[in-house]
């Protein structure tokens, strides 16, 4: 007997595997570079940093605005050597873009919520710290309310300079390294830890203000994995060393 022809019915794989895989990660997980270049750029950035810091004390038209002011120019340049640097790396070893190669995508989705996000995340991580009873420490922010110069280049560093910077070295060259590595969870919580650790100095070696700030840079961490975007991590960053500034100029006068 002949066995009644039945239309031939799809595969149910691809359905089901349709709805159960998850969406695709906005954030590439294979950067073209590796931990040579990583340490590349370190052997770069740290000798840069002693002899930018020897120049600028060495200037005799900046002693007059005092140490804070001189930090913070030497900064300034150093920052332009060492993203110079990058900058070759990527051009002429790979042959590769470094703005989009570091993940610098604009717009973004999610623009005023990120935006609205750091404000958040200051004022959330502020009463974290009153719950932790996190000590008052002189840092040497204190110094730059001491002359305008000083304190305007202090205003551009904090809202603008600083978090482009550290964005694109933490978020946009690191992070992908280690993401690929361990995964995202990982990754992001490995680098939020090494910006607080880097910062540690800062505030005495504080464990709370490290664990804070440690914090604040996994925020921004995820933020860059689930745009995809360094731009979204530097706009949430910008906006909450903003939130800290005002409140730095409030306390200060």
């Amino acid at each position: 007997m002949i066995p009644p022809h039945r239309p031939e019915q799809p595969d149910p794989t691809p359905a089901a595997e349709e709805t159960h895989t998850l969406p695709p990660k906005q954030m590439e997980p294979e950067p073209f570079w590796n931990y040579q270049d990583f340490l590349l750029f370190l052997a770069f950035a740290f000798p840069l940093l002693i002899i930018t810091v020897v120049a600028v004390r060495a200037l005799p038209g900046t002693r007059v605005y005092g140490q804070a002011f001189q930090g913070l120019l030497a900064q300034l340049i150093w920052y332009g050597l060492v993203f110079g640097a990058l900058y070759l790396m990527l051009r002429i070893r790979y042959g590769q873009p470094f703005w989009r190669s570091l993940g610098w995508r604009f717009p973004f989705r999610g623009m005023a919520m990120i935006l609205f996000g750091g404000p958040l995340l200051a004022v959330g991580l502020g009463l974290v710290s009153v719950l932790l009873r996190t000590p008052e420490i002189q840092t040497p922010f204190q110094q730059m309310l001491n002359n305008r110069p000083t304190l305007l280049l202090f205003g551009l560093f904090a809202i603008i300079i600083g978090p482009l910077c550290e964005e694109l070295a933490f978020r946009g060259f690191l992070m992908p390294l280690l993401v690929r590595s361990f995964g995202a969870v990982a990754g992001i919580v490995a680098t939020g830890a090494l910006f607080g650790f880097l910062h540690a100095p800062e505030y005495s070696w504080s464990w709370r203000h490290v664990l804070l700030i440690t914090a604040a840079g996994v925020a921004f961490g995820w933020v860059r994995y689930k745009t995809g975007s360094t731009a979204a991590s530097t706009t949430m960053h910008a906006a909450y060393n903003l939130t800290q500034f005002a409140a730095f100029l409030g306390q200060g006068q």
